[in-house]
């Protein structure tokens, strides 16, 4: 693939930006729109999205404290600025659109957008951008990571060692499960899904089951996939990859029921929505024994209490949600949602819009 070496602040380091983020560097490149707006931003982003809007002329403020805003807070925030990007928690329903119908542009920096309601801000015609296309590979690593960290209880076998609890030496002991040749069942083939797929063939010749709404056939010619109903993918995979949205449908989807159907050597990974799955269940399923081990980069409720029992688990592995955190997927990630602001506050169509009208 064509790529763009971009450096910026981390002068040791070189990007490689994906393509369809070249074109937004160069149209950056343009310079001042000639308008004048001020643009909020909910966490520090690195400087190269605040250079994008400052050189198109806009004002640009950070929430630079380590907590969340309150839905208040943001409320009489966002009154005095023109744009919001935002990452976090905070709902963006219609009585924030309704109180905040100053804003011009709204771009969340994630690809997800299921705490905003776009139907209400469709009917409210408030513009809501996304950072789709630039983050699969990174999230389908974390998936990887996980499900081969899981595999061989590698983050209990390390606190081990870091309690001087190293020991004798026993053949029976510490043994974890091999991946070659089993089946990988994904739930949600879109873009995270087929990368974490084509790493797991190439990786240990896994064969892919999945469950979409939809089947995926351009996935299927291409991976050999086979689409499974939800049971069966619940009764056939090895290893259980969550890559769908967050909807009515699939919160808490993955419950006791669910994974009473899964196999009792099987991985449960998920770094979707932490709430795609019920976490009590989850726990329950691992000491029963009735699912071998999961992996979260996402957990419900986020964050995760640190007495939670998953953290002491020797088949369970959890991140603190970090399956975007590359400098090159941040970049990018920043890029499009400076983009997104721009043209929103131009009155045009983002590039990556989630709704449209």
């Amino acid at each position: 693939m064509n790529a763009l070496l971009f450096s910026y602040h981390f002068p040791e380091l070189r990007i490689v930006f994906p393509q369809n983020v070249q074109p937004l560097l160069k149209h950056a490149a343009h310079g001042n729109t000639g308008i004048n707006m001020k643009v909020f931003v909910t966490r520090i982003i690195s400087p190269t999205g605040i250079k994008l809007l400052e050189d198109a002329g806009h004002t640009v403020t950070q929430h630079t404290e380590k907590r969340e805003l309150t839905q208040e807070e943001l409320i009489n925030i966002c009154k005095d600025y023109d744009g919001l990007m935002s990452s976090g928690p905070n709902r963006l329903d219609e009585y924030f659109f309704t109180q905040c119908s100053n804003l011009k542009a709204i771009c969340l920096l994630s690809v997800g957008y299921d705490n905003a309601d776009i139907e209400a801000a469709t009917r409210l015609r408030m513009q809501i951008g996304h950072t789709p296309g630039v983050l699969s590979d990174a999230t389908a690593d974390t998936a990887f990571l996980l499900m081969l960290a899981v595999s061989r209880k590698a983050f209990y076998l390390h606190d081990r060692i870091a309690k001087g609890e190293w020991g004798f030496f026993e053949p029976t002991a510490n043994l974890g499960t091999a991946l070659k040749g089993k089946t990988l069942g994904i739930f949600g083939l879109g873009k995270i899904g087929l990368e974490l797929a084509k790493k797991c063939i190439g990786a240990y010749g896994m064969n892919v089951i999945y469950h979409n709404r939809n089947r995926n056939e351009e996935a299927e010619k291409m991976l050999g996939a086979y689409y499974a109903s939800f049971d069966e993918l619940l009764a056939q995979s090895d290893v259980l990859s969550l890559h769908a949205n967050l909807t009515a449908e699939t919160r808490g989807l993955f419950d006791k029921n669910a994974f009473n159907k899964m196999k009792p050597s099987s991985i449960f990974i998920n770094t979707a929505r932490g709430a795609m799955h019920n976490e009590e269940d989850l726990i329950a399923a691992l000491q029963n024994n009735t699912i071998w081990g999961a992996g979260l980069d996402v957990t419900n409720p986020e964050p995760m209490d640190k007495n939670n029992p998953l953290l002491q688990m020797p088949n369970a592995c959890v991140l603190p949600h970090i399956g975007t955190a590359t400098y090159e997927t941040r970049e990018a990630m920043v890029i499009i949602a400076a983009q997104n602001i721009i043209a929103g506050l131009k009155g045009e169509r983002m590039p990556f819009a989630v709704n449209a009208f």
